[in-house]
């Protein structure tokens, strides 16, 4: 029986050019994410977690597909989908955006990264911005090519990435700047390199331009992190929780708005920019919000897995929001989740009952993230001393 068939894969999803490398180095369960198999299972989630943090995992991330925009008006186009002031954003600097839709509700968080004065990407999360964009390039008058191009990412993320990075492009990468990019190739691989990740961890994003040598740069990858523990893995639900990053369709969605997730940062509205939901964002910020994110410790036994469905959360016998993520951390021997709850009981310190698997659970609402708050790790000076 072929990984095909023992997957039930049909035509209908896509694969990435590092499926069938990621199948030979052990991945044994996938998800779907913007219509690709992403792996998501490598054996015991709790040992890539330490792989993570203690040395260094290679994660097939290809499904963060990009949605390219070029053409003399690519910049104010690229404004007009996010309320993130991008007019200072320089030739090969990346920005974690936000793009929202008319009511000013979240419908991608996307990295946008400019590599050139009229070109750039937006790196996706679980959502069909590729149609979007192309729906609003339509009625807006502007002069612009909107495609989603041959790329495909892997992270390269831990401790020791730095050193795989310089086993692989010498000495030259170690003054790669956090959230900057860089356009390079590896024995002609045509690649471009950023410091960036969905880890919270210091590490690095290295997007393939063309999908024929994805196992080629698998192998290379691994090849050169071997002698310093790198692992093939997944995204960690551990890691990210910890960090207090949010994953698309679980802590937000197009019902979401920035202000009730902490993301006001994200939205320039005093700016004299354009972009869609202006006028409802404005109108949010002035009435205020009704729910707000909170970070939570969960009492009661250790969590298996992580949730799977909302858990709802209630105070003094009312409901009051629900749990979006939840996982026990190894690191911090505690239950740790992001929860939506009603802004009025979003008191740090005060108790809430959980509804755990229907058990209802004791939690304390917490500061987040939960661990590094500072993003010390991921922001490190780039340049070994």
């Amino acid at each position: 029986m072929t990984n095909a068939q023992q997957f039930g894969f049909g035509t209908q999803i896509r694969k990435s050019p590092y499926f069938d490398a990621t199948v030979r180095w052990g991945a044994k369960g996938f998800s779907v994410y913007n219509h690709m198999y992403i792996p998501r299972d490598f054996g015991d989630p709790e040992q890539n977690f330490w792989n993570l943090v203690n040395d260094a995992i290679l994660c097939d991330v290809a499904v963060e597909r990009q949605v390219e925009i070029t053409g003399p008006d690519a910049a104010r186009f690229v404004q007009m989908l996010t309320p993130r002031d991008l007019s200072q954003m320089a030739v090969g600097q990346c920005k974690y955006v936000l793009i929202t839709n008319a009511e000013g509700g979240i419908l991608n968080d996307p990295v946008a990264l400019r590599l050139g004065p009229d070109h750039f990407w937006l790196s996706l999360a679980d959502s069909d911005i590729l149609l979007w964009a192309q729906g609003v390039a339509v009625h807006s008058g502007l002069d612009v090519t909107i495609r989603e191009p041959d790329v495909s990412p892997l992270q390269l993320q831990g401790p020791q990435s730095r050193n795989i990075m310089q086993a692989l492009f010498g000495d030259a990468i170690l003054d790669l700047r956090y959230y900057w990019l860089r356009e390079l190739d590896l024995d002609g691989i045509p690649l471009v390199v950023s410091r960036t990740g969905w880890s919270s961890e210091l590490g690095y994003e290295i997007y393939l331009r063309d999908g024929s040598r994805g196992d080629e740069l698998w192998e290379r990858i691994m090849a050169a992190g071997a002698p310093f523990g790198l692992k093939p893995g997944h995204t960690s639900t551990i890691r990210r929780i910890e960090a207090g990053m949010l994953s698309y369709h679980a802590d937000m969605d197009p019902g979401t708005n920035p202000f009730e997730l902490g993301l006001g940062r994200l939205v320039d509205l005093d700016s004299d920019i354009d972009f869609i939901g202006k006028p409802a964002l404005a109108r949010i910020r002035d009435a205020g919000i009704r729910r707000k994110q909170v970070g939570l410790v969960i009492g009661g036994d250790r969590l298996a897995t992580p949730n799977t469905v909302f858990w709802p959360v209630s105070a003094g016998g009312r409901h009051v929001g629900k749990v979006t993520s939840a996982v026990h951390s190894p690191r911090l021997g505690r239950n740790i989740a992001l929860a939506l709850i009603d802004a009025e009981q979003a008191v740090l310190g005060a108790s809430v009952e959980v509804a755990v698997d229907g058990r209802p659970t004791r939690a304390e609402i917490v500061d987040r993230p939960f661990f590094d708050p500072k993003k010390s790790l991921a922001t490190a000076p780039a340049k070994v001393a």
